[in-house]
């Protein structure tokens, strides 16, 4: 059962980060169909992130209250219902809104399907089921563009949201049979007040970094969100020392291991989150590839994650967390900042050579850093941190890609308005550094940090 409940809930993360990535592509083609401008129909893309961060912190209590499993399934079928819904949208209104609907599916998809596979892992298998979850977010960014050019190509862009309905059916019925999760209900009493003020919050953050880094709207209004989000984050903080079953628990953060996980993670996400936004367009705009030429280079990095599944579980098990995480942290980034030496003489082998040996620390990073987050957080609190991981993955990528597009439009300045390779090289130099930096926080815990999780246990009393 240890590969088979992964895999099953893998199935329905898989459908949710392809179409998070899938969409960006066809961007275009949608525009013209349904009547409106490309740059306008970004909003679409921001309406989806505003709604996962709208409804991830609701995503703790609604598991603990009608069980998680079900609220699993309902979020696959909500999740369904937006795609159909995209598939049929005739204006830019009804888009934007069949986004938002879809992301309210996918607010529950992720920390819930997280929070079944931990609860049905015992902590010392932790390691490898995470190896399997963590495949399709790692796969999806970088085959959605390949993907989603071929089927807009060649059939229609309304495929790229009818294939999610067979996937969606598949993960209904494969974890109504095969899923064999303790249903633990707490119906503790809902933070409606808390739910308002964080939902302004995160929301606020995310709006307000789409903004930045996708402009469909003069820029201030994305300066502004996030002054607000930040406000009422604070606000957030005191409201839930206040109250006796906040939505979102600050004290989780009194664990040393979950919250350098959160740290450590959110730091190299930056950089993860920025390279599926900055290496398609440095090829495309840079080296003058088509979009399909672009995706089969990408490609190799899914190549790489996948290659790692085999070697993880190893690798933490002899080494520890701490060393292992600090080291595929450090040189990940440092691999993430080479992109920007890319030029177009670049041979092509040397290109998918770093992706895969990118592609290979990533996958092994998060498997470790998703791990070493449980291993201090009591059973009674999982529902609660999983709904913080993803509000915090979330921001981070949602940063990254803000901070590339930043920099993007900031050095574009400079060289007349139009992109050239020395604006994508800053901008993967930035983002690279600020990446490796996790490395930093790892190598501040013990050793034996979270040996019980990843086996390393044996390894210190031999």
């Amino acid at each position: 059962m240890i590969r088979v409940t992964p895999l099953i809930l893998a199935v329905a993360l898989f459908m949710e980060q392809m179409d998070s990535t899938v969409i960006a592509t066809s961007l275009p083609a949608i525009a013209t169909d349904i009547g409106s401008d490309p740059i306008a129909l970004k909003l679409a893309l921001t309406a989806y992130f505003v709604a996962l961060a709208i409804f991830i912190p609701l995503s703790g209590w609604m598991a603990d209250r009608f069980g998680a499993k079900n609220i699993f399934r309902l979020a696959i079928f909500v999740f369904m219902l937006g795609s159909l819904a995209c598939s049929f949208a005739f204006s830019l209104e009804s888009f934007v809104l069949s986004r938002f609907f879809q992301g309210m599916g996918s607010s529950m998809m992720t920390p819930v399907g997280r929070l079944l596979l931990v609860r049905s892992t015992p902590r010392s298998e932790l390691v490898s089921a995470m190896a399997w979850l963590t495949l399709p977010g790692l796969i999806a960014p970088l085959t959605g563009p390949l993907i989603g050019g071929f089927l807009t190509t060649y059939l229609s862009w309304h495929w790229i949201f009818w294939i999610n309905i067979p996937i969606g059916i598949a993960g209904i019925i494969l974890s109504g049979i095969f899923l064999q999760v303790p249903d633990e209900r707490t119906p503790r009493p809902v933070d409606l007040v808390g739910f308002v003020i964080a939902s302004i919050a995160f929301s606020g953050m995310v709006f307000g970094l789409s903004v930045i880094s996708l402009p469909a709207l003069p820029i201030i209004y994305g300066y502004l969100t996030i002054a607000v989000g930040v406000t009422a984050g604070v606000l957030y903080i005191l409201h839930a020392k206040r109250t006796k079953y906040p939505l979102l628990d600050p004290a989780l953060f009194r664990h040393r291991l979950y919250r350098s996980s959160i740290t450590g993670g959110s730091l190299y996400r930056i950089g993860v989150g920025a390279m599926p936004f900055l290496l398609p367009l440095m090829l495309q705009i840079g080296f003058g590839l088509t979009p399909f030429e672009s995706g089969a280079i990408t490609f190799v990095s899914a190549i790489g994650a996948i290659m790692s599944k085999f070697v993880a579980e190893r690798v933490f098990a002899r080494f520890g967390f701490p060393r292992v995480l600090a080291f595929s942290a450090v040189v990940g980034g440092l691999l993430i900042a080479t992109q920007g030496l890319f030029t177009t003489e670049t041979p092509t082998v040397i290109i998918m050579s770093v992706l895969l040996c990118g592609g290979v620390l990533r996958s092994v990073f998060f498997t470790g850093s998703n791990a070493l987050g449980y291993a201090d957080v009591p059973d009674a609190e999982t529902s609660q941190a999983t709904a913080i991981v993803a509000v915090c993955q979330q921001l981070s990528v949602a940063f990254g890609v803000a901070v590339a597009g930043g920099i993007l439009e900031l050095t574009g300045r400079f060289t007349g308005g139009h992109l050239t390779v020395l604006n994508f090289q800053i901008a993967f130099f930035t983002v690279g550094v600020l990446s490796a930096l996790a490395g930093l926080v790892y190598l501040t815990l013990p050793k034996n940090a979270g040996a019980d999780v990843s086996g390393h246990r044996r390894y210190i009393k031999e």
